[in-house]
C-alpha cells in the first residue's frame, strides 16, 4: 500500500504537470488549479489511512506535514496569483513537479524504511506499564562533553502494571545493554514479555554510545561519530590486535561504570528510595518510578545485552549480587585481559560464577566451532567452559541483528547491519522464549533449564 500510494501521488503531479504544458495557463488559473490538486493529494492520503499499512503514525509524519504545507503553500500564491493574467512559464512547471516529486518521495522515506510493527503478543498475564528516568553519576565526568558534566545513563523501566497490588520486593530485575550505536528499545519484544510474567526489566541508555538518548536537560545526545568509526573498523579487521584490545577495553571500561552505577544505585533506591542521583522530568513519572522500584527484589537481579551490551552484560555478572546472565550474540571482550605475541587473546580463566547463557548466529557458532578445532582459545568458549552453569545455543541461518526486534521494525536496516535467511519472527520468538525459561529458573526458581543445541 505504501508504494500504491507513492505511485498515487506522482501520478497526480505528472498528470496536472502534463495538463497545464498542454495549455497556455495565466498564473492565476494555474494557482488555483494547484491548490486544488494539493487538496487532492492530501484527501488522497487521508482516504487510504483506512487500508492496511497506511496510518497516522511516525512512517507517515514527514508525509502529512509535507502535504499540510503544500496546502498552505499553495492557499497562500492562490491569495496572491489569483488575478494574475500573465502566462505561467512552462520550465517552471516542470521543475516545479520535479521538485514536488522529490520532496514527496524524501517525505516517505520513513514508511519504506519502517514496517507497520507493533509489537508480538506476549504469553503472560500482567498488563505492562513503562517509565523513565536519568541517573547523574557525580563522581565521573563526561569525557565526551566540553563543559565538565557529569556522566548520566538513561533507564527504561517495564513493570506489570499492578505492581503495587503485589508484594513489595518481590519481582525479578532484569537489566539490559544495547549494543554499539544501538537503542535501548532494540529487543522490547524481549522486555515486554518478561514484564508480562512478572519481571521489572530496566533497559539502558549508554550515552554516546546509544544512537540517541536525552540527557536531563532535555538535549539530544548523538552517538559519537568516532566511535562508529572505530567500532566499524573494529568490525572489519582494520587495527592490529593490540590496537583492538586498546579500543574494546575503553569502551568497557565506560559500560562497566554504566552497569555497576546503575545496579548500586537501584539496589539503594528499591531499599529506601531514590535520591538525588535521579533525574525523573516530572512528578507523575518519578511517582510511576519509584512504585516500579519498590517492587524489585534486589536479591534475584539478572543481566542481558545484545552485541557490546552482552560482553558488558557477562563481565558485571561477575559481581556476587547478580544471578543470572544472558548474552545475545556478543564476543565478551570484557574476559579478554591482554594478547599474545601471536596476536591471539589472552582469556580470563577465572572461574565464572554466575549462570549464563550465550546465544549465537550462524557465523559465530561456526567461529566458535572452528576455534575448538585448531585448539585457539576463543572467549566465548572459555566462559562458557568455566561457568558455574554455562549454556550456549545458535539459531539456524540468522544473523547478528535476528537478535533484535530490528529486522522486524526495519528490514532495509537490519540487512545494513547483517542479518541472515531465518524467519526474524521466528528468531526473536525462540529467543524470548528460552530467554524467560532461563530466567524463570535462575531466578524465580522455577523448573529446570535446559536448551537445544539450536533452533
Amino acid at each position: 500500500m505504501t508504494i500504491l500510494l507513492l505511485l498515487v501521488l506522482i501520478i497526480t503531479e505528472i498528470g496536472f504537470a502534463a495538463f497545464e504544458l498542454s495549455r497556455r495557463t495565466t498564473r492565476g488559473e494555474w494557482a488555483t488549479r494547484r491548490l486544488f490538486v494539493s487538496g487532492i493529494e492530501l484527501l488522497t492520503y487521508l482516504i487510504m489511512t483506512v487500508l492496511p499499512g497506511i496510518d497516522f503514525g511516525f512512517r507517515f509524519t514527514a508525509l502529512l506535514a509535507v502535504l499540510v504545507i503544500q496546502i498552505i503553500i499553495s492557499g497562500i500564491f492562490w491569495l496572491i496569483k489569483r488575478k494574475n493574467g500573465k502566462i505561467k512559464k512552462r520550465p517552471s512547471i516542470v521543475v516545479r513537479t520535479l521538485v514536488g516529486i522529490i520532496i514527496l518521495a524524501m517525505a516517505m522515506g520513513p514508511a519504506f524504511i519502517f514496517k507497520d510493527y507493533h509489537g508480538l503478543p506476549t504469553t503472560g498475564d500482567n498488563e505492562i506499564a513503562e517509565c523513565s528516568a536519568i541517573l547523574i553519576d557525580d563522581s565521573r565526568v563526561d569525557e565526551f562533553e566540553n563543559d565538565g558534566s557529569n556522566c548520566e545513563v538513561g533507564l527504561h523501566f517495564f513493570y506489570p502494571k499492578n505492581v503495587e497490588k503485589m508484594k513489595a520486593h518481590s519481582l525479578p530485575l532484569v537489566i539490559f545493554s544495547h549494543g554499539a550505536f544501538g537503542y535501548y528499545q532494540s529487543n522490547m519484544s524481549t522486555y515486554l514479555e518478561l514484564a508480562s510474567h512478572g519481571y521489572i526489566v530496566i533497559a539502558l541508555d549508554h550515552p554516546h554510545h546509544s544512537f540517541f538518548t536525552t540527557n536531563s536537560e532535555g538535549k539530544t545526545i548523538i552517538v559519537d561519530s568516532d566511535f562508529i568509526q572505530s567500532a566499524m573498523d573494529v568490525g572489519n579487521g582494520v587495527y592490529d590486535p593490540e590496537k583492538e584490545f586498546e579500543l574494546t577495553s575503553e569502551w568497557m571500561k565506560l559500560r562497566l561504570a554504566d552497569m555497576n552505577f546503575v545496579i548500586d544505585n537501584v539496589k539503594s533506591a528499591a531499599a529506601s528510595g531514590p535520591d538525588s542521583a535521579w533525574a525523573f522530568g516530572d512528578d507523575e513519572n518519578a511517582g510511576e518510578v519509584s512504585k516500579a522500584l519498590a517492587g524489585i527484589d534486589t536479591k534475584k537481579i539478572g543481566l542481558m545485552g545484545h552485541s557490546l551490551g552482552g560482553a558488558t552484560s557477562v563481565t558485571a555478572g561477575r559481581r556476587g549480587d547478580v544471578s543470572a546472565v544472558i548474552d545475545f550474540d556478543g564476543t565478551m571482550l570484557g574476559e579478554v585481559k591482554g594478547v599474545k605475541e601471536n596476536g591471539e587473546n589472552i582469556c580470563n580463566e577465572e572461574p565464572y560464577p554466575t549462570p549464563v547463557l550465550d546465544f549465537r548466529n550462524q557465523g559465530h557458532q561456526e567461529d566458535c566451532e572452528e576455534a575448538v578445532k585448531q585448539g585457539k582459545d576463543y572467549v566465548n568458549n572459555v566462559i562458557i567452559e568455566n561457568a558455574v552453569d554455562g549454556y550456549s545455543t545458535y539459531v539456524k541461518n540468522s544473523g547478528h541483528m535476528n537478535f533484535t526486534d530490528l529486522p522486524l521494525f526495519s528490514p532495509f536496516l537490519a540487512n545494513m547491519l547483517g542479518t541472515g535467511d531465518v524467519d526474524p519472527k521466528y528468531c526473536i520468538e525462540q529467543v524470548n522464549s528460552v530467554t524467560l525459561n532461563f530466567f524463570d529458573c535462575y531466578l524465580k526458581g522455577e523448573g529446570t533449564f535446559t536448551v537445544q543445541e539450536s533452533y
